[in-house]
């Protein structure tokens, strides 16, 4: 049994968190199916790998077009509306898609227009989620409520692809998406009981404005700049190894899918100690943890490169994952405390931005650099890169004397400070 510890207990105790929680939850399960059963619903229509991958590439195009704009909105507007009307857009989207597979109406672009509208839903469902949470928990218990919606999330993530291959066998991948559809329904509803703490109003500007000042608000503090910039170089490099090597590696050395999947179970496995151990530990030196948790994820891409047996694979696939969720808990801890309420939603959208979008870049060049260094020589280069970037932000003095976020009040912004 996971350890729930006095903070945890007094948050699901408290009837808007709860209703939050178990929206997520529930909300996640749908999700965790969701990939498997539109590879099976494109599949089923006649597309081939490219239709599945401009269905997949709309749903990412979208959501990473409409971020800013979604940021400023939940700013300006109740999140909790944004919340609720960003899941019934989902789980229209869906269910029109399931009734044209049900019917055998459905075409590849259909789907790709549900892809499309999930995709923008979700930029605006993303930053007016974690702000609802920075709006309705108490500052002090922001990172016990982060760590539980994480622990959650990688329950659902570990549990719910099995339940979803075992529903698409049986039924049929509709009727999987259906059940997204149904848990992003249901979430709404939870989400308009749970509402949120009431906030005060700001003065309104045009939106335009509203834009500048997101970007202006990510830049103008030289710490969170810079974490974005190592992020930029972390996520591609580890997606490529993990996602496309990987099982790259697993055909050729691992003698297929078999034991590459024990390896991937190892690193959700990780995922779900790492929100265990954000529980009961707090760290204090929030720049230090961040770099180290995210540093952790050249292990396993080292451990391929340099062909470890799978044991090894598996524990280094374990530990980065751990360190992963740490970092990413303490970090969004850290950013619910430290930028003020009301440009929390811009500043996580840009933030999110600059991490995404160089993400297809790598995975279009991640082919070309197998082709002329080999897979081992590649893994080995991303391994490299991940550890290079995690470690150099820690040269700026603003990085590593970042507190955990129990020690952090929120920064006053910009203007205030060229004011006092």
């Amino acid at each position: 049994m996971w350890p729930l510890n006095s903070g945890a207990g007094a948050l699901l105790g408290h009837r808007g968190f709860r209703l939050h929680f178990t929206a997520r939850l529930l909300s996640w399960t749908g999700s965790a199916v969701a990939p498997l059963a539109l590879a099976f619903a494109v599949l089923g229509v006649g597309g081939g790998p490219r239709a599945l991958g401009v269905v997949l590439a709309a749903g990412v195009v979208a959501q990473l077009a409409l971020l800013p704009v979604g940021g400023v909105v939940c700013d300006r507007v109740d999140r909790s509306r944004v919340v609720v009307w960003s899941n019934l857009a989902c789980a229209l989207a869906e269910a029109v898609a399931v009734v044209l597979l049900v019917s055998g109406a459905a075409r590849v672009w259909h789907l790709a227009v549900s892809a499309g509208v999930c995709g923008a839903a979700g930029a605006f469902f993303a930053p007016a989620a974690d702000g609802a949470v920075a709006e309705a928990v108490p500052a002090g218990q922001r990172h016990t409520a982060n760590a539980l919606l994480k622990f959650g999330q990688n329950t659902g993530k570990a549990a719910s692809p099995a339940l979803g291959g075992v529903l698409i066998a049986a039924a049929g991948p509709a009727w999987a998406i259906g059940w997204d559809a149904v848990t992003f329904a249901a979430s709404a509803l939870l989400f308009a009981r749970a509402g949120a703490l009431p906030r005060a109003m700001r003065s309104r500007t045009r939106f335009a404005v509203d834009l500048r000042q997101g970007w202006r608000e990510l830049w103008c503090r030289r710490w969170l700049g810079v974490m974005v910039c190592q992020a930029a170089l972390i996520g591609p490099a580890w997606l490529a190894g993990y996602q496309l090597l990987g099982p790259l590696y697993g055909q050729r050395f691992l003698g297929g899918a078999g034991l590459w999947g024990v390896v991937v179970s190892a690193f959700t496995g990780g995922l779900i100690v790492g929100a265990v151990l954000a529980l009961v530990w707090r760290p204090s030196g929030a720049g230090f943890t961040v770099c180290a948790g995210t540093g952790a994820l050249a292990l396993p891409l080292a451990a391929i490169a340099a062909r470890t047996p799978v044991l090894v694979l598996v524990a280094a696939a374990l530990l980065a994952g751990a360190g992963l969720e740490v970092a990413v808990i303490v970090w969004a801890s850290l950013l619910q405390e430290r930028i003020p309420g009301d440009l929390l939603g811009r500043t996580l959208s840009y933030s999110t931005l600059g991490q995404t979008l160089p993400v297809p870049a790598a995975y279009l060049l991640t082919g070309p650099a197998v082709e002329s260094l080999g897979l081992r020589t590649t893994l080995a280069a991303a391994a490299l890169l991940i550890t290079v970037a995690a470690v150099l932000p820690l040269a700026l003095p603003q990085v590593r004397g970042l507190k955990g976020a129990s020690a952090d009040a929120a920064e006053p912004t910009p203007s205030a400070r060229v004011t006092v």
